[in-house]
């Protein structure tokens, strides 16, 4: 690599990643007063939360990665302008390493953001169903009161009658209302908290399940024995899809082994792609607009960040409106970028000097 190549693609990356884990460390701060209230209702402690704060994470980081990435080399390219550095590698024919300095920084964001949607995000999901489940395990065994209510998550209260010394809990009682569809309640003589070493159950005893739906149906079932995942009861949602918890060599491998393609694997894997495709287009656009030095003056003086802001609004709303599928956003994006460079790269006729 060469050493104007080396200069500039360590100025672009470290304007990059220092805004990047800014924005992080924010992000972490803004789970965490999130969570504040629903971890201190369990009876959590701060280790709990900071570490519920950062499996939260990939999924915000990953949205803003390709932005930070953006304004990083926009900034960088400012800062070479403002010094008249950028004037000088263009004048001295530098502009290949211009161009090597920005495959670097796309090469690197397209690497770290496909780890991040791939492989990181999937396992923060599972450690945080599990952390979740571990929360709700522990309140529903040592912290639940007996003879009084006790919200385990917004929409779902739980009553204990009693606790015996091995763990038995007496007159069990639950409300599920997260599902605005179906109100469903748990009541059981006895219960217990117990695990095959990856997963809480909660073993209900002599009980009935009374499902309501929104028509005023009305059901119920009752049994010996049954058995329910803690984790269902510590989630705001009824379930969570397995396929966010799976990264996506296991996807692609069940596939395969399965012979069969299904669309919620091919919709993700399409979701996780994108993100690199985003990256390079972000990439490519702001270098065509602030990687050629320009002597004119603005009227308006006018933040590059913002239009990256922009740029990167206009993107999401493409992809998330547009029916040919997540990447269309970023595709518009890298053929904008390109046809914006060839036009500035194209050869321009020397202007005419007359003869005195």
């Amino acid at each position: 690599m060469k050493r104007l190549t080396s200069y500039l693609a360590r100025m672009f990356v470290a304007d990059a990643m220092i805004l990047f884990a800014v924005v992080c460390f924010l992000l972490w701060l803004v789970n965490c007063l999130r969570s504040f209230d629903v971890i201190s209702v369990k009876g959590q402690g701060l280790l709990t939360l900071a570490y519920q704060g950062v499996l939260t994470l990939p999924p915000l980081a990953i949205s803003f990665f390709y932005v930070c990435i953006g304004i990083g080399l926009s900034r960088a390219l400012q800062a070479l302008q403002t010094n008249r550095e950028l004037h000088i590698v263009h004048i001295s024919g530098g502009l290949r390493s211009l161009w090597s300095a920005t495959g670097v920084v796309a090469g690197a964001g397209v690497i770290g953001v496909l780890l991040l949607s791939n492989f990181i995000e999937p396992l923060a999901n599972r450690q945080l169903n599990q952390l979740n489940a571990s929360i709700a395990a522990d309140l529903v065994s040592s912290t639940l009161k007996p003879k009084r209510f006790t919200q385990v998550t917004p929409g779902v209260v739980m009553l204990i009658g009693g606790r015996e010394g091995d763990g038995e809990i007496t007159e069990f009682f639950a409300d599920d209302r997260r599902d605005p569809k179906t109100r469903r309640t748990y009541m059981a003589k006895t219960a217990r908290v117990s695990t095959d070493g990856e997963n809480y159950v909660l073993e209900l005893r002599d009980g009935t399940l009374q499902n309501a739906d929104a028509n005023g149906r009305f059901s119920e079932v009752t049994f010996a024995r049954y058995d329910v995942g803690v984790d269902q009861f510590s989630q705001t949602i009824a379930e969570s899809d397995p396929i966010y918890s799976t990264d996506s060599v296991t996807l692609v491998t069940e596939a395969l082994a399965r012979g069969e393609w299904a669309p919620r694997v091919l919709e993700t894997l399409g979701n996780r792609g994108a993100e690199g495709l985003r990256v390079v287009g972000i990439c490519l656009l702001v270098l065509a607009m602030t990687g050629f030095p320009s002597g004119r003056r603005a009227r308006f003086n006018i933040p590059f960040e913002a239009v990256v802001l922009l740029l990167a609004f206009s993107e999401r709303g493409l992809s998330a409106y547009s029916p040919l599928g997540p990447a269309t956003g970023a595709l518009v994006m890298i053929v904008a970028g390109v046809m914006a460079l060839a036009i500035k790269l194209w050869p321009r006729p020397a202007p005419m000097v007359a003869a005195t």
